[in-house]
């Protein structure tokens, strides 16, 4: 919270049990629960690699609504060039998954 003021950014917090008020958070979750509910796993490694490639598809190749349809690189690269002061790091496109 004290870095949120720092930045001058509104921390917003939704009622307990009202998952609905977060949609887009609640909707990445539950895709998470697919994927690990529908595969057997070999090793903790294995889930954390295809979570890790999982996240890279979501935000570099899923648009999504809420973000005017673009994904979610697409949007931090657009707010970045905007607002440049609030970043640390450069937003960049990763490297495909196979590469």
């Amino acid at each position: 919270d004290v870095l949120c003021k720092q930045l001058a950014i509104e921390h917003r917090l939704i009622p307990p049990r009202h998952p609905q008020t977060n949609g887009m958070v609640e909707r990445f979750n539950g895709r998470i629960s697919e994927i690990v509910n529908q595969t057997r796993f070999a090793s903790r490694a294995e889930l954390e690699s295809t979570l890790r490639n999982y996240l890279k598809i979501y935000n570099h190749n899923i648009p999504q609504r809420a973000l005017n349809n673009e994904t979610p690189v697409q949007a931090m690269k657009k707010w970045q060039a905007e607002k440049p002061e609030l970043f640390v790091k450069r937003v960049y496109n990763q490297a495909g998954l196979d590469n």
